[in-house]
């Protein structure tokens, strides 16, 4: 029977489900989070049951069921303001790339080959989700050398500034893009970042800090360096507290807590986050790589719940996941998110004895032309943990691992 209900409405149900609770609970749970007067709790119920049905939206409410399930209002009720990722420089500035290099070799730059090299810049850090790592590494370079070549030509201050904060974010693509691909690569990006991380400071962007902050709470959490997550998460915070980015360290520091295996402090950086985050306006593209998208929320926090080992929350996570990462006609968007969501699915049936489907969906997240290998290995690390625990007498099984500690030698 096909379930034509609106996605908010089904994903009432399995939230609900997940938890073990009953629509009674639910309503318990809203006027608990209800910072104002509410309906009684049967007649909250009864909403409920509506609700879920999908006969009828909960207006008034939405931001608060959000806060039940511990996720953004734009993640659980959607709006499709997705921006079309094949649109072409051109398209938008009436310039193509050729043209945009020789206007940068011109001895005067011009308002307009700044917003096109603007538009180049957050083409670039759209293309980080899906983009192959080494075809991007090689574009994002090519283009930081031209911006970086242009601060020896006649500038105003305030072009100066804005050359600075373009090659500044090219920077933290490229040391994201070295990361991500292992082995040689991997080696540059400590440097790349710090190098970021000047060019935040020059042109006093906290923007730029944060996310140089950012990554190295990355790399610290994927090297299995918790407390150094910690210190750069709070370095990060106070560089840059109400930048966007906030939210994102606040989900790094979520994610360090739980593979301490404190669940307390991993809820309050959830929390924290989420509520930063519901406070901010709807991102103009939520696709670049550096703007935290209110669908990410659930990402992180399926991270979290699969670390400390709640796999009904993790599960219904990681489902939502998929589904938002995935376009009309079947493209994903966001392999890299995907790749992950699958892990956990993974994770989560090993835990509950289907050795078949972990497996198939650990194949799944391995078979992705865009990987994060430090990102990817650290989570499949969780799969073969399980598998090696459980069913270290399947050959199957000790097959899987094996490739496994392969891709974390990478």
């Amino acid at each position: 029977m096909i379930d034509d209900r609106p996605s908010w409405a089904r994903r009432m149900e399995s939230e609900r489900a997940a938890r073990g609770w009953s629509p009674l609970d639910a309503a318990r749970a809203m006027r608990a989070h209800s910072t104002h007067e509410l309906s009684d709790d049967r007649a909250l119920a009864r909403s409920w049951r509506r609700w879920e049905s999908g006969a009828v939206a909960p207006r008034d409410h939405k931001a608060l069921i959000a806060a039940v399930f511990g996720t953004t209002t734009h993640a659980f009720f959607p709006v499709d303001h997705r921006r079309d990722g094949s649109v072409e420089v051109r398209d938008v500035s009436g310039m193509d790339t050729v043209e945009i290099v020789a206007r940068l070799r011109a001895s005067d730059i011009d308002e307009a080959t700044l917003d096109a090299l603007r538009i180049t810049v957050d083409r670039l850090c759209t293309e980080y989700a899906y983009m192959p790592g080494d075809q991007l590494l090689v574009e994002g370079r090519a283009w930081l050398n031209r911006v970086v070549s242009m601060q020896h030509q006649r500038l105003t201050l305030a072009q100066h500034r804005e050359v600075l904060f373009l090659a500044g974010m090219l920077t933290l693509l490229v040391g994201c893009v070295e990361y991500d691909g292992g082995g040689d690569t991997r080696s540059h990006a400590e440097a790349t970042r710090q190098a970021a991380l000047s060019i935040g400071h020059e042109v006093g962007h906290t923007g730029i800090q944060g996310w140089a902050h950012e990554m190295r709470a990355w790399f610290a959490l994927t090297n299995g360096d918790m407390r150094g997550v910690i210190a750069a998460a709070d370095a990060g915070l106070a560089a840059a507290p109400s930048e966007s980015v906030a939210v994102q360290l606040l989900a790094q520091k979520a994610k360090a807590w739980a593979r301490i295996g404190d669940r307390r402090q991993t809820e309050v950086a959830l929390d924290a986050g989420r509520t930063l985050l519901e406070s901010m306006p709807y991102p103009e593209n939520v696709q670049n790589h550096f703007v935290v998208d209110p669908n990410k929320w659930d990402f992180y926090s399926m991270d979290c719940y699969r670390k400390v080992g709640d796999n009904q929350i993790a599960e219904t996570l990681a489902r939502e996941v998929l589904q938002a990462g995935v376009d009309f006609d079947g493209t994903e968007r966001s392999p890299m998110r995907n790749a992950e969501a699958r892990i956990t699915l993974g994770v989560v049936a090993a835990r509950e004895g289907d050795l078949g489907a972990a497996l198939t969906y650990g194949e799944q997240a391995l078979r992705s032309d865009r990987q994060s290998l430090p990102s990817l290995s650290m989570v499949a690390g969780d799969l073969a943990a399980v598998l090696t625990q459980r069913y270290h007498s399947d050959p199957q099984a000790r097959e899987f691992v094996q490739y496994m500690r392969a891709l974390g030698s990478r």
